[in-house]
């Protein structure tokens, strides 16, 4: 019989995402756990696995779709499972929603429409539970407070699209410029620039930094750090570690973040936006650069890790993370960032907190400095710290808290190995 594949919840927040490769064809034999497709998310290049055997029939949603939501068919499958009585096998699979991607921003506004069932024969904006609407939409009508339930939508099949938000909170007394502003691009002459292709990674990343930044009161502190006993150790750790178990300084500053959240468990936690979360755990979430942008996989439970199992972890995430192969639980969750720019020469910087976390470290490049010691100036090897904490979970004085532990952490680093 005929089956639809659907759009799966790969993940907890998954609305929806890019159809970026099919693995399979029309006429494919599938089993359980092949790979059908790939598809991205905010985060990450996610593999979907078949969960029925049987041949792929049709492929409704082609490579390159874009807001594919949970649970739009994609393509169908013929299994060998016989269809009871009831069951009647069409003779084609049709999809109920265009999935072409829209132009929103060339929607005109509709004009003012009012809540309820719509005009007899005309397609609803809602399907079962589901409301029918774009994501961006979605999203902007969460920021305006636009409930999407009393809006009849302007788009294919009755989609509600971005003009239908916007001309609502319109007519609610809702400057739209003020609770989700978006800020037009100054284009240079043309042929002055190459227009690369979207990348959806890169949007999410815009969108979710430019919230982060807006609505987190952020606050900065900044600590200097002497390097020169951790750099000791690391120096003789790894003249006698085999191949793969070299450590990094990063490993140690990870390592170090973790057991000072330990210590300070009143800086290892998250506003939920009426309450204090504070975790029972220490999962660090560890800034990787990818060709697809900014990322951030999770090592969990660092404060009971070794320090070799940490240095691990985050190769081996780093690496799929380069390569687009994060699964959802590998970057969901974590109570911590640490963004490090020191191998780039940077010499300090202030990171944008990552949310929902509270705080985020950013660490800057070890260089030799003049500094005082017992009223003489002598040359150590020192970084800059900064750490950026979101002031309505934490105060500075847990901060400060948290920095002093840190420090002490790298001024003694052997209980690092331990």
């Amino acid at each position: 019989m005929h089956k639809e594949i659907k759009l799966a919840e790969i993940a907890a927040d998954f609305e929806s995402g890019t159809i970026e490769e099919w693995r399979v064809g029309p006429g494919d034999a599938v089993q359980v756990g092949d790979v059908l497709l790939e598809v991205s998310t905010e985060k990450a290049l996610v593999e979907v696995e078949a969960e029925e055997a049987g041949t792929i029939g049709e492929i409704l949603v082609p490579a390159g779709t874009e807001d594919v939501e949970v649970n739009t068919p994609i393509a169908t499958l013929l299994t060998t499972e016989k269809p009871d009585a009831t069951t009647v096998v069409p003779a084609s699979v049709a999809m109920d929603t265009p999935l072409a991607v829209e132009e929103e921003a060339q929607q005109p506004a509709p004009v003012a429409t009012t809540s309820g069932t719509g005009q007899p024969g005309s397609p609803s904006a809602e399907q079962g539970d589901r409301t029918l609407a774009s994501p961006v939409a979605k999203r902007i009508a969460r920021q305006l407070g636009v409930a999407l339930a009393t809006l009849e939508g302007s788009g294919p099949n009755g989609r509600i699209v971005l003009g239908d938000v916007e001309a609502a909170a319109a007519r609610q007394g809702i400057d739209p410029t003020e609770s989700a502003p978006r800020t037009a691009a100054v284009l240079p002459p043309s042929g002055t620039y190459e227009e690369l292709p979207e990348n959806r990674i890169r949007q999410v990343i815009a969108d979710r930094l430019t919230t982060a930044k807006r609505d987190i009161p952020h606050f900065y502190l900044t600590v200097d750090c002497n390097l020169d006993a951790l750099l000791l150790l690391r120096q003789q750790h790894n003249a006698s570690a085999g191949s793969g178990q070299k450590l990094s300084v990063n490993d140690f500053f990870v390592k170090a973040s973790a057991m000072a959240l330990r210590e300070t468990p009143e800086a290892n936690v998250a506003w939920s936006g009426t309450t204090l979360l504070r975790f029972n755990q220490v999962d660090i979430a560890v800034a990787v650069d990818t060709p697809r942008g900014l990322t951030t996989p999770v090592i969990r439970r660092v404060d009971d890790k070794l320090i070799s199992e940490i240095s691990q972890d985050i190769r081996r995430l780093a690496d799929r993370a380069r390569d687009g192969r994060l699964s959802p639980n590998d970057y969901k969750g974590g109570s911590f960032t640490v963004s490090n720019l020191g191998m780039f020469g940077v010499r300090e910087f202030a990171a944008i907190i990552n949310p929902p976390q509270a705080c985020i470290l950013a660490v800057g490049a070890a260089e030799p400095r003049v500094v005082a010691r017992n009223g003489e100036p002598t040359v150590a090897t020192m970084v800059t710290l900064t750490l950026s904490v979101d002031h309505r979970a934490v105060d500075g004085a847990a901060g400060a808290k948290y920095l002093q532990a840190l420090i002490r952490f790298i001024a003694s680093p052997k209980q690092l190995l331990e």
